[in-house]
């Protein structure tokens, strides 16, 4: 049986500070984005994770998808996506996330998916197709893939990885200490794991952090060493925000000031690139990360 997280029953503030103020999705750019992801049935996780750049991201003709369906098997206390028992996958999702990246004339596209803990492949293959048929319909576009975590299925992970894809990411989400309570289904060693064997593999290595869960800037600086250890290039670091009630608490509001540090930290440690920010996600500003 697993044990569910306790959410944090901490009152939430009534009033976010200033800097975490973003603007309402406006604007053709965004309309146009919008209507081919609908038209074509697809997934974005700037909808299904309540992204708050999706006016930003979207009004400049980018957007991260979200293959495997939007139905989690895992439940993670921070994220908003919907979890439960996920329908079958549809084998046709490939083409169409491809064709739609080709309409758009995506520069640097991003995938991602949910957790599909209940596949004996945890969904490599449709993860390699959809890769290998954008690189066929644009293959000028560089493609970012976030992964899940393969419960230490190597085989899959290597699947998932190998179609040409520049850049692979996995996200770490929190501090070693909070894992039971913000990812009470993911083991952080493991992660670590991961993130090592996408670098020996050859792959340009990236990982998301929240703060704000009741972390210390002790704990940041930790992981930072960890994810420098196991090879990772690019990290970035930002606010968690309460996607509802149901979902943990915000414990702190972290100061833009204490992001830069750090961005300065991270750099020192010489990573290849640090995102720091309120506002920053792990897809936020994909292309620099290139």
């Amino acid at each position: 049986m697993i044990d569910l997280p306790v959410v944090n029953d901490k009152p939430q503030r009534e009033r976010k500070p200033d800097w975490l103020r973003v603007k309402l999705p406006i604007g053709e750019d965004y309309k146009r984005v919008r209507r081919l992801v609908d038209e074509y049935k697809l997934h974005t996780i700037c909808q299904s994770g309540n992204c708050p750049n999706m006016g930003e991201c979207w009004g400049a003709g980018t957007a991260t998808f979200m293959i495997l369906g939007n139905v989690c098997t895992r439940s993670c206390s921070f994220c908003a996506v919907k979890t439960g028992r996920p329908n079958e996958y549809d084998e046709d999702e490939p083409r169409r996330v491809a064709e739609a990246i080709q309409l758009m004339q995506v520069k640097h596209a991003v995938i991602t998916s949910v957790n599909r803990d209940e596949l004996k492949d945890r969904g490599a293959e449709i993860w390699h197709q959809t890769v290998k048929q954008i690189k066929e319909l644009s293959p000028q576009t560089t493609i970012e893939t976030l992964i899940p975590d393969v419960r230490g299925n190597w085989d899959a992970l290597e699947r998932m990885i190998s179609a040409g894809q520049e850049v692979v990411s996995h996200n770490m989400e929190t501090v070693e200490r909070l894992y039971r309570k913000v990812r009470p289904q993911g083991k952080y060693k493991r992660s670590l794991e991961e993130i090592k064997r996408i670098k020996d593999y050859g792959k340009r290595t990236k990982t998301g952090f929240m703060v704000g869960l009741g972390e210390t800037e002790e704990e940041v600086i930790q992981i930072l060493r960890d994810l420098k250890e196991v090879g990772c290039d690019v990290v970035t670091i930002g606010q968690y925000l309460q996607p509802t009630k149901m979902h943990l608490a915000v414990d702190d509001y972290v100061h833009p000031d204490v992001f830069e540090k750090y961005r300065i930290a991270g750099l020192e440690m010489g990573f290849d690139f640090i995102e720091s920010g309120p506002l920053v996600r792990s897809s936020y500003h994909a292309e620099r990360h290139l």
